[in-house]
């Protein structure tokens, strides 16, 4: 990669970036609120299993396969990328947040640079065939920008382990230190899931965590509600 493209990865992986990660916990609000996580090791469990359950056979695979046909031009593939990942994504809200999300993520990259493909994927969604979802938008961004592909499969890690530690800071009594103990141990986690989303093509992409999909589910109808997921 050039010194261009490390610059780009590590300003996708920026927490600060303006799409809305920020309002969403990815279910983790519900699990406060049942009491399944109370602590740091709790937390630092259910990251590794969103990670190796979750994120390593549902959503790096839909961004390997997007960040594929960016990087060859083929904006069929990254439609087909959209669909797989909306269609074995069961909660709604993970699909609302991914959907929101993505079009941020989208939109702000068409501000930053003028794109050909990505008015191509735009174009796509605009006529319903597609939803951009953020790991297929994320795909798309890092290919066009020269990040290799392991390295935005890291980044979406890292940012996922980030947005969720964020919103624990906010839900349990979580200091710095230990939110960045929780990060920093987390990194094995991040890279058996992609190691492990290598090899799987769209068919293959087998999401299993029924907890994190009954707590979702439950946390579309809870009373009152910090997050939007």
């Amino acid at each position: 990669m050039t010194d261009a493209a490390d610059l780009e990865a590590l300003r996708l992986s920026d927490s600060a970036l303006p799409v809305g990660t920020d309002s969403v916990s990815y279910g983790l609000e519900q699990f406060v609120a049942t009491d399944r996580v109370t602590d740091a090791a709790d937390l630092r469990a259910l990251i590794e299993t969103y990670l190796r359950r979750q994120l390593g056979p549902c959503d790096l695979v839909a961004l390997r396969a997007a960040h594929r046909g960016a990087r060859d031009g083929d904006i069929d593939a990254v439609v087909a990328a959209d669909a797989r990942f909306e269609a074995a994504t069961l909660p709604a809200e993970f699909r609302e947040s991914a959907t929101r999300t993505g079009g941020r993520l989208l939109d702000l990259h068409r501000e930053l640079r003028e794109d050909s493909f990505l008015e191509s994927y735009a174009d796509a969604v605009e006529a319903g065939d597609a939803v951009a979802s953020h790991p297929v938008v994320l795909g798309v961004v890092a290919a066009r920008a020269g990040v290799a592909e392991r390295r935005a499969c890291l980044i979406a890690c890292q940012e996922f382990a980030t947005t969720l530690v964020g919103a624990a800071q906010r839900l349990l009594s979580l200091g710095h230190t230990d939110a960045q103990r929780i990060l920093r141990d987390s990194q094995a986690a991040m890279t058996a899931a992609v190691d492990e989303s290598a090899d799987r093509s769209l068919a293959a992409m087998t999401p299993f965590a029924p907890l994190v999909d009954v707590l979702a589910a439950d946390h579309e109808t809870a009373d009152r509600r910090l997050f939007v997921s």
